[in-house]
């Protein structure tokens, strides 16, 4: 009788088939791209935010708007350029947002406002699951949350929700 030295061709092309089957079948449950990028832009959004924040904060403490609780600083070149803050920070409305960020909330981007100065403001890419397409949101979270400084003294918070993408 002669001893085996090893596997077959055919034992070896079995193994292979099943271990591409199994490949197939389970690596989409792995690895999530597209989950990852919304979670990666919504990370680029707040650091942009914060970034913003900075400058704004820098802006109104030259122009001695710091301390207001309801005021304008001009951000840019022009008149045109005004965004409104809250103790040297960026109000939580739609537009300050979107002229200090330079986001384009007709295709790319959706805030919603919160109702007061003190309540959060939701931004969101607009094809992500946050958005059902029905022009309210979906109970997904996959959003930053915006909510400006409250007191003198105090910082804006940031709140990126991430486990809905």
């Amino acid at each position: 009788m002669q001893k085996q030295q090893g596997f077959t061709l055919i034992e070896l092309v079995v193994v292979i088939i099943i271990l591409g089957i199994l490949a197939v079948t389970a690596a989409p449950k792995f690895i999530n791209l597209q989950g990852d990028a919304y979670a990666s832009t919504l990370d680029g959004l707040k650091a942009s935010l914060q970034g913003a924040n900075t400058l704004v904060y820098s802006k109104a403490a030259i122009a001695g708007e710091e301390k207001a609780d309801d005021s304008t600083v001009q951000i840019g070149a022009t008149a045109a350029d005004t965004v409104k803050i809250t103790y040297g920070y960026l109000q939580n409305d739609a537009t300050s947002l979107q002229d200090a960020l330079e986001i384009d909330t007709t295709n790319d981007w959706t805030i919603v406002a919160g109702a007061s100065l003190t309540d959060a403001t939701i931004l969101y890419q607009t094809s992500s699951p946050y958005d059902d397409g029905t022009g309210s949101s979906a109970a997904a979270d996959c959003h930053l949350e915006y909510t400006p400084a409250a007191n003198v003294g105090e910082l804006p918070t940031y709140e990126v929700k991430t486990t809905g993408c």
